[in-house]
């Protein structure tokens, strides 16, 4: 502050180079202050006003120096026109030109002159924004553009004439439409809003534009000042638009985001509005925050970011609806009585009266209830939605354990419809965390495992809407089976249940789903679900991974995983809502992480489990048998002899016969039977089944590095193995199956199947030792969030064969690497199961060899992997 004084009252006309060293002096004492002060929201809001203060300065001698024409003036816009400044933020500048300067060109020296201070600007270190104008094109643009007429909205005189600017802004504000305007930046704040996936809890938000964030209160002012209704908080609770309460909130709440935006700047030493990963612990230790036991010191300062961001995006809902009324005038627009309690306001829900929820409690939960049973109603009033914040307190231990309040959440839960939105709506006021206690904790919790991309709560509200929408007829075409499941399954709020604990326990350290089980095993008991009900929603809670794990790591052409899996869930209805409960999970996760073969993979499981639990043991040879005759249909078909594929069948293993179905029999039937003998290798490729990718053949003499020559390929060309099924014939060849997809194709993998054959048969020919790995760059979330690898070795339950397991951070060359090592060991590889789980990788193989017979060399494969698979 000294600084900005002394360069206030210094005499004007020092040259550039000195105003360069004082203005960055001038900044540098700011900041310096600014880092070493207690983190506040005083300390942010006095930063941000200094730097503009101490711009205006710097600018006006500038202008001054620039020797510009007495007409024009300078005029701050945008946020530096609020008088706002954050460390690294632009500096945005409109030069108004008085009418007889509308064509700069024609006038040398005001070019020049204009030219001059704009290049002075840069050259003292100021990141300007600058626009030349009139006022009648001031105006002729904010009518044609919504920003440029935003970024006016804010100006303040800086220096030159006063004048000039007292009758821009009489025009400016004469040519405002504030309904027009209303609409304008209504609709520009919804698709903000969707670009951030509605959500203020995204794992890396912007603390400006995502929902909950400063835009979203810069709106606010915008649409209210436009409207005439005022400036600031206090102004427009003088107008009744919000209540002194609310007041404190926003400024509370805007205090929190300004001053982690500010400590967010000056981390990263750059404009920068997303706290990335990169950043947050950073972030977070320059607030000078410590980790509880079990968490991560970022994860403090995201919490509080959360629920700023959730406050901030309450009130901006309230009172956005608050300032349409007005605008609008629709404050008085008629209402229909719904009962004695609610009312419908032109589609809202309205209470009907402002002090409902504390003269009757029960009508909290009631509220959602009404909004689910009655048709029409699109959402909650302004009126309604600050009657449920004022009423938070309201919610107590008392109000959890009411009989009536316990009566109507069930009811909500078993409503015939509108599930999704009501608990979102519940969440989106606080009052699902207000009623479920044990959901409150998990509000804004990160989950830092390179897998899920939402916070807890958002992903269990996440997998409720997934469950919801397997009951849902119009809905159907997205999980077929899913939806064939759900039409004969009673009760499905007890799936809705299962949904909202299955990772309610997260974050406390321990297994979640055992401490989630807890959970709602007591909720049951408290709610009055019946003992079966109550002991179906403890096994899904606690066994909601199990299907998942079972079916991505382990063999399903194993009579025994299949057996064992049955006897885990008892019933059909037990497997039937495991699988639903468990796609819904999978889904709910990450865009990323469900593709076609894990939905196969799962589909499988059930099938198979669910023929095991009808009692009928699985006859291996029957099956068989089965197999192949539906292949030498297949074949038939291709017109080709009976008995062709006879030379290629009597070469291979009934293991082979287990693990692939008749599909897949016949066509590598029809794909080798000319080639059984082959010492070149065949290669052929063609759609998956699945709809999505490609699926690979590979046929070839057998060599201890194939297997990592075949990576080695599709890691070049770009290609994810979702699938590697390997088998030895008798005649000692490789007839390997694979399942690729490339992560950057969404469509025409046709286009590609000549071209993989080609190039994938060349690969393989090539001789000599194999090429080093390359290690792929690690994403900026796995290098701010490292797994530590783990390599585990066991013999599989026969004691014939090893269970390798590995579990990583994804990369490219991953597979390849891990290949490469089991080569230059000798050890076979019998099949591979590979899980990608968004960017952590979680692969099992079935490997046999002679090195792992003995412990010293168990122990050098084991330790030759380490260093493989670690970043």
């Amino acid at each position: 502050m000294a600084v900005v004084a002394e360069i206030q009252s210094a005499p004007a006309g020092r040259s550039i180079s000195e105003q360069r060293a004082r203005f960055r002096e001038g900044k540098a004492a700011l900041l310096s202050h600014f880092r070493e002060s207690r983190p506040s929201a005083t300390a942010a809001s006095r930063l941000v006003r200094a730097l503009a203060r101490h711009v205006d300065q710097t600018l006006a001698e500038l202008w001054e120096h620039a020797l510009m024409p007495p007409g024009a003036a300078l005029v701050a816009v945008g946020g530096y026109g609020r008088g706002e400044l954050y460390p690294h933020s632009d500096v945005d500048v409109l030069v108004l030109l008085p009418p007889e300067h509308s064509t700069i060109g024609a006038n040398d020296a005001l070019k020049s002159s204009i030219e001059g201070f704009i290049t002075a600007c840069w050259d003292i270190g100021l990141e300007i924004g600058s626009s030349v104008r009139t006022v009648a094109e001031c105006v002729a643009e904010s009518e044609n553009d919504v920003t440029v007429q935003t970024a006016l909205l804010e100006s303040r005189p800086l220096c030159g004439a006063k004048r000039l600017y007292t009758s821009f802004r009489r025009a400016y504000d004469a040519a405002m439409d504030p309904k027009a305007f209303f609409r304008a930046k209504t609709l520009e704040m919804r698709q903000r809003h969707q670009k951030y996936e509605d959500t203020p809890y995204s794992l890396e938000p912007n603390c400006k534009e995502s929902p909950g964030g400063l835009r979203d209160l810069q709106v606010l002012i915008w649409v209210a000042r436009a409207a005439g209704l005022g400036r600031s908080w206090t102004e427009l609770a003088a107008k009744g638009l919000i209540t002194p309460f609310e007041v404190k909130q926003l400024q509370r709440n805007e205090g929190v985001l300004r001053l982690i935006r500010a400590r967010l700047h000056m981390v990263a030493g750059r404009r920068e509005d997303r706290l990335v990963f990169d950043l947050q612990t950073a972030v977070a230790e320059s607030f000078g925050y410590t980790a509880p036991k079990g968490q991560r010191v970022s994860e403090v300062l995201m919490r509080r970011y959360y629920w700023a961001a959730k406050a901030v995006a309450q009130l901006n809902h309230i009172l956005i609806l608050n300032i349409e009324e007005r605008i609008h005038g629709v404050q008085d627009a008629p209402m229909q009585a719904i009962n004695e309690r609610f009312l419908d306001r032109g589609g809202m829900l309205e209470v009907a009266s402002d002090d409902l929820y504390e003269r009757n409690p029960h009508a909290i939960l009631e509220t959602f209830l009404v909004f689910q049973q009655t048709h029409g109603i699109e959402g909650l009033s302004a009126r309604t939605l600050r009657a449920l914040y004022n009423a938070r307190e309201v919610m107590d231990g008392d109000f959890r354990r009411d009989p009536v309040n316990r009566h109507t959440f069930m009811e909500i839960l078993q409503q015939p419809e509108g599930q999704t939105h009501a608990f979102r709506l519940m969440n989106q006021t606080s009052v699902l965390g207000r009623y479920l206690w044990v959901f409150r904790r998990i509000v804004g919790q990160m989950q830092h495992d390179l897998f899920h991309v939402y916070t807890v709560d958002q992903h269990i509200l996440m997998v409720l809407r997934n469950v919801r929408r397997f009951f849902i007829a119009d809905h159907a075409h997205e999980y077929p089976f899913c939806s064939q499941l759900a039409s004969t399954f009673d009760r499905p709020w007890v799936l809705y249940i299962a949904a909202l604990f299955h990772d309610v326990a997260k974050g406390r350290g321990g297994d979640h789903s055992d401490l989630g089980a807890t959970e709602v095993r007591r909720f049951c008991r408290d709610h009055g679900l019946t003992r079966d009900d109550t002991q179906l929603c403890e096994f899904l809670v606690k066994g909601h991974l199990t299907m998942s794990r079972i079916a991505q790591k382990e063999d399903l052409s194993d009579p025994e995983v299949i057996e064992g899996f049955a006897k885990l869930v008892g019933t059909e209805r037990r497997l039937t809502a495991l699988y639903l409960l468990t796609v819904a999970d999978i889904r709910g996760t990450s865009p990323k992480v469900w593709n076609a073969w894990k939905g196969k993979l799962l589909e499988d499981l059930y099938r198979l489990t669910l023929r095991a639990l009808g009692g009928a043991r699985p006859n291996v040879d029957a099956e068989i048998e089965s197999r192949k005759q539906e292949a030498r249909h297949t074949l038939n078909l291709y017109s080709l002899l009976p008995g062709t594929e006879g030379p290629l069948w009597n070469t291979l293993e009934l293991s082979y016969f287990v693990r692939h179905d008749a599909g897949d029999i016949a066509w590598h039937a029809r794909s080798l039977f000319r080639h059984v003998e082959s010492k070149e290798p065949v290669v052929r490729a063609r759609l998956s089944s699945l709809g999505e990718g490609l699926q690979v053949l590979v046929y070839a003499p057998d060599r201890p590095d194939l297997f990592a020559r075949i990576c080695g390929y599709f890691d070049s060309a770009g290609f994810n193995i979702l699938d590697a099924k390997i088998h030895t014939t008798k005649a000692g060849y490789a007839l390997d199956t694979f399942q690729v997809i490339s992560p950057t194709l969404d469509h025409h993998y046709r286009d590609l199947i000549s071209l993989v054959e080609t190039q994938a048969t060349e690969a393989l020919k090539a001789e000599g030792p194999l090429p080093e790995p390359s290690r792929g760059r690690l994403s900026r979330r796995v290098k701010s969030f490292p797994i530590t690898p783990r390599v585990t070795l066991r013999p599989d339950e026969r004691g014939q064969r090893w269970l390798l397991g590995v579990s990583t951070s994804d990369r490219s060359g991953l597979l390849y690497s891990i290949a490469r090592v089991l080569a230059q060991h000798h050890i076979n590889l019998q099949l591979a199961k590979i899980t990608t789980l968004g960017e952590r990788v979680e692969d099992t193989f079935l490997i046999d060899g002679s090195v792992l017979q003995k412990n010293k060399l168990q122990l050098q494969v084991e330790s030759d992997l380490l260093d493989a698979i670690t970043p």
